[in-house]
């Protein structure tokens, strides 16, 4: 089962020991006067990657540099602004997006923001505004991309135990320094479970070495939408805070489409040279009205006669969270950090789905859930050389532990018919080593080491309105997990580098899934009951690239095959989820960049992407709402010393599968391409922009559900025309 915020509704500790042994040929390579890199340093408190400038080259000075820049764990990538950009996991694929890009950039959300990096695509339900409900993906999971795709903040997870997916668009814009991403499975070493398609971590501003400062902006734009932000930044002596909020409202591009979106964080942080403590609140409270599909037959068409139409005038989705997070990190000796951190996550959410009636002859038509998740994630840091190599360690444990509530009723007001309790506890444990062999070479290896237990109740009430079926079965259950890495990477000079890696991860089913694993029904229409039981998703993953640098020139491109067991996917002709047969996704992800000079940047990304069912009734075919081809380009031009900057972005992908479409026997959903376009500009304190998104008023849509039943038969989910948005403000 897709969430309930989709059109899908009816849809013991482990310890990883590895020893280290010394090996002659690395001590020789020394002893020969070849002298021992630096590795890259580590954020402790943001990330689990590495970071810092390699010593292949120098910093580049450029204030203005292109929106994707890619590096294996090594590579002389740069922020924006001038600080170290992530170098990531030995033989991984890793695009940093610094500040300077994100504010620059003329797309709408942080999803289309991400969706420049190669190999990542987006799917688009209800309107697009502020990126609501938008989902990333990355290597081609289509559906369940949201599931398959691991986002942190600050290197703590987002995922949910819920399908309700990340919501990007609580976090304030102004508070992001950058986002990191991680193709590929390398990443469920540090982090764990869902990290299959890859890793995505935004780490956000804090108020460190920042002035004492603060900045107001407001905005309006289509669709009567207004916006307004505030941040600011303060630091006495080792005491420094930064807080960000905002606020957007807009009626939205479809009936039933209106938004509101309040969200706020806040930070606390406590600096002195052995010793770091932070604490973090962050909250959100969001509506969105849940507009529908517009259906489409051989005969007719909604897309044509009623666009911005409602199919669902009545439905909605609510959610309101509050984040609490602490740690510190503590110098235990020269190299050797305890970095210790935990935190607290609650989320409430209320969805009603009545179709085109104010009440539904369905159940199940209303959904009030609740989810608390508790964690703890203390790890060590280990940075001294190892027999005159350089080595860096990074272990630790993870716990989770968490909670979700779900009262499934005909409506908000009325008895449950279903009441869900499932709980989920994780105690993992992992080694990532990276180490040096030569002074052109990084080799790396990790594992981690999983168990997962599960409990999950039903209280069935037969007397509840639209009641009809029976009571699931209980479970308890207990399963051990294991996630691998293998990479490297060798620089055969300043212009030219390898990289590769192999890697296995997992994905353990969440509430939602579990819940959608029944009821169904015999050939009588008999309740057969839900037993809440599903595989673990299991895949291996390989991958091989080259980077080059010449001049103003950088290249990155790679290739990679992964293959899949159990994968979690919705049944359309039963309504229920259940583990796919045997899938396959590969593919190819090239990005370049040319700087011209400090003022003029130019960018692409083109990325072929395979994701097929290996056996079973549905052997070659295509996975649905996954497009081979995706490419993107832009320009970022400072036209005069940031009194005006020119932003420029398109994006491209290929017809896709419909969501359902598993037999490929319906049509596509078309090829499209967008062109998005930002002015800005800064006099003294103050600073404005306008954006103009879909440049070209393409009329398209990038999701849509094809009938089970009936060929030609397809809901689409029609997007905005051309918009824009003007916004200006002024810091103090």
């Amino acid at each position: 089962m897709r969430s309930y915020l989709t059109p899908q509704l009816t849809r013991p500790i482990g310890l990883l020991a590895v020893l280290l042994a010394s090996s002659a040929p690395f001590g020789a390579a020394h002893a020969q006067g070849q002298p021992p890199q630096q590795l890259p340093t580590i954020n402790v408190d943001a990330t689990r990657l590495y970071q810092g400038p390699r010593t292949a080259g120098p910093a580049s000075p450029s204030p203005v540099r292109s929106s994707v820049n890619d590096a294996g764990s090594g590579g002389d990538v740069q922020t924006g602004d001038g600080a170290p950009a992530t170098l990531g996991i030995v033989g991984a694929a890793t695009t940093v997006i610094s500040r300077q890009e994100i504010a620059n950039s003329p797309a709408q959300s942080i999803q289309e923001i991400i969706a420049q990096v190669p190999g990542a695509q987006v799917q688009t339900l209800f309107g697009g505004v502020n990126g609501a409900r938008q989902s990333v993906d990355l290597r081609g999971f289509g559906a369940f991309a949201t599931s398959n795709t691991l986002f942190l903040i600050n290197g703590r997870r987002l995922n949910d135990l819920d399908l309700q997916g990340v919501e990007l668009a609580s976090i304030p814009r102004d508070s992001i320094e950058r986002i990191e991403v991680t193709r590929g499975n390398s990443g469920a070493v540090l982090y764990g479970d869902n990290a299959v398609g890859g890793v995505i971590n935004i780490v956000t501003r804090t108020g460190l070495n920042q002035p004492n400062r603060a900045r107001i902006e407001g905005g309006f734009g289509s669709f009567d939408r207004t916006e307004g932000a505030a941040s600011a930044t303060l630091s006495s002596g080792p005491f420094s805070t930064a807080a960000f909020g905002n606020i957007i409202d807009s009626d939205g591009y479809r009936q039933n489409n209106k938004y509101r979106q309040r969200n706020g964080t806040g930070e606390v942080r406590y600096t002195t040279p052995g010793f770091t403590a932070f604490a973090n609140l962050s909250g959100d409270d969001q509506h969105i009205g849940l507009p529908g599909g517009r259906r489409v037959t051989p005969t007719t068409s909604e897309l044509i006669t009623n666009r911005r139409g409602a199919a669902t005038p009545f439905d909605f989705a609510d959610q309101q969270g509050i984040n609490g997070t602490a740690g510190f990190t503590k110098q235990l000796w020269t190299g050797g950090d305890l970095i210790v951190d935990g935190g607290v996550r609650h989320k409430n959410s209320q969805g009603a789905f009545f179709g085109n009636l104010p009440l539904s002859m369905f159940a199940f038509s209303s959904v009030d859930s609740g989810l608390t998740t508790y964690s703890i994630t203390p790890r060590l840091s280990i940075t001294n050389p190892l027999f005159g190599l350089p080595s860096r360690i990074l272990t630790g444990i993870d716990y989770y532990d968490a909670n979700h509530d779900s009262k499934r009723a005909q409506t908000l007001n009325s008895l449950p018919i279903h009441t869900y309790n499932l709980s989920q506890q994780s105690l993992g444990a992992y080694w990532q080593h990276t180490v040096g062999i030569l002074s052109s070479t990084d080799v790396s290896y990790g594992g981690r080491i999983q168990n997962t237990e599960i409990r999950a109740r039903d209280r069935y009430n037969p007397l509840a309105p639209g009641a009809f079926d029976i009571q699931a079965t209980p479970l308890n259950d207990s399963e051990t997990q294991h996630a691998l890495h293998a990479g490297i990477e060798h620089r055969f000079n300043q212009y030219l580098s390898v990289f590769g890696r192999a890697a296995r991860a997992f994905r353990t089913p969440n509430v939602e899934e579990r819940i959608a694993s029944g009821p169904s029904f015999d050939a009588f229409f008999n309740p057969i009951p839900q037993t809440f039981r599903l595989k673990t998703q299991t895949s291996y993953d390989y991958e091989g690239g080259v980077r080059l640098k010449l001049g103003m020139l950088e290249i990155q491109s790679s290739v990679y095959d992964m293959y899949l067991r159990n994968e979690l996917q919705f049944d359309p002709v039963n309504f229920l989820n259940r583990n796919l047969d045997p899938t396959r996704r590969y593919g190819s992800e090239t990005s370049a960049t040319l700087r011209i000079n400090e003022a003029l940047a130019f960018r692409s990304g083109i990325a072929f992407t395979r994701a097929v069912f290996r056996e079973g009734p549905f052997r070659g075919n295509d996975v649905p709402l996954v497009s081979p081809f995706t490419a993107s380009g832009g320009v970022t031009w400072n036209i005069y010393q940031k009194y005006l900057v020119l932003d420029a972005t398109a994006r491209y992908w290929s017809s896709r599968r419909f969501d359902n479409d598993q037999p490929n026997t319906q049509p596509k959903i078309p090829a499209n391409a967008t062109v998005d376009l930002r002015l800005s500009g800064e006099y003294d304190r103050l600073f404005w922009s306008f954006t103009v998104n879909n440049l070209f008023d393409v009329k398209y849509y990038d999701y849509g559900i094809a009938s089970a039943f009936t060929p030609g038969v397809f809901n689409a989910y029609p997007l905005p025309g051309r918009t824009f948005l003007l916004k200006a403000g002024f810091t103090l």
